[in-house]
C-alpha cells in the first residue's frame, strides 16, 4: 500500500485479547495484511484478532522471538512491521517507519521510544551502542526488508540487541525515527529473560 511497495504488520500476541482488536483494526489502515502470531494464549487473542481481520498464525508457546521469526517467515509483504499487542505503539507511525525503508536510505528502521523503562533493558542499549550508535536497540515498533528479516537468526528470548547488532553483521543500513508510545495499563513484570540476552549480545559484540 506504499509507493507499489507491499507491507506486512506483524504483531506477537500472547493474552492481549482484551486490548489486539483495536491494534489489528488500526495497523490494516496502513498494511496490505496485518499477520498477529498467537504464542499460545490461553484466552480469545486468536479469535479477536481474526474478527478484527488479520490473518491469524498459532503456535506452541515459544516465547516472543520464536513469534517475530514465525511472522517473518510467514509474512507476504516486501516490507514488515513488528509492534506490540497492547496497544502501546502507534499506526499512525507505520508511514514514517518506512519511509526512510521506501527512499532506499535504510534496510531497518527502528521506532525510538521517549524512555526505556527497565534498567536491564537500558544496559542491553548501552552495550549495543559501544558497536552501533541507535538510541533503542529494544524496541518492538520496527520495519525491515522481508529479505533482510529472513536473514536474521536472533537468537535468545528477547530481540534487544541482537536484532541490531546482526543486521549491523549482515551490513544493513540502519536509521531511528522518533516514536511516542500511548498510554497502557498493564503490569510490568521483572525481565529476567534480559539475563541471558547479555551473553548473546556480548557474542555478537566480539564478532
Amino acid at each position: 500500500m506504499l509507493n507499489n511497495s507491499s507491507l506486512s504488520v506483524i504483531i506477537p500476541a500472547y493474552n492481549e485479547a482484551a486490548r489486539i482488536g483495536p491494534v489489528v483494526r488500526s495497523a490494516l489502515g496502513y498494511a496490505d495484511e496485518v499477520l498477529v502470531v498467537d504464542d499460545g494464549s490461553a484466552d480469545e487473542t486468536a479469535a479477536v484478532a481474526r474478527s478484527a481481520g488479520a490473518r491469524v498464525i498459532r503456535q506452541d508457546n515459544a516465547g516472543y522471538t520464536a513469534a517475530v521469526k514465525r511472522g517473518f517467515r510467514e509474512a507476504q509483504g516486501e516490507i514488515v512491521v513488528t509492534m506490540d499487542a497492547d496497544g502501546e505503539h502507534r499506526a499512525e507511525d507505520i508511514p514514517r517507519l518506512v519511509r526512510p525503508i521506501l527512499a532506499d536510505k535504510a534496510d531497518l528502521v527502528l521506532g525510538r521510544r521517549p524512555h526505556i523503562a527497565r534498567s536491564s533493558e537500558r544496559f542491553l542499549n548501552w552495550l549495543t551502542h559501544l558497536r552501533v550508535k541507535v538510541g533503542d536497540s529494544g524496541t518492538g515498533f520496527r520495519a525491515l526488508r522481508r529479505e533482510l528479516a529472513l536473514k536474521l537468526e536472533l537468537e535468545g528470548r528477547c530481540i534487544c540487541g541482537t536484532s541490531v547488532l546482526e543486521p549491523a553483521a549482515l551490513g544493513a543500513r540502519i536509521a531511528e525515527v522518533p516514536i511516542e508510545l500511548m498510554q497502557v495499563e498493564k503490569p510490568r513484570r521483572i525481565a529476567w529473560f534480559h539475563l541471558p540476552q547479555v551473553w548473546y549480545v556480548v557474542k555478537w559484540l566480539r564478532m
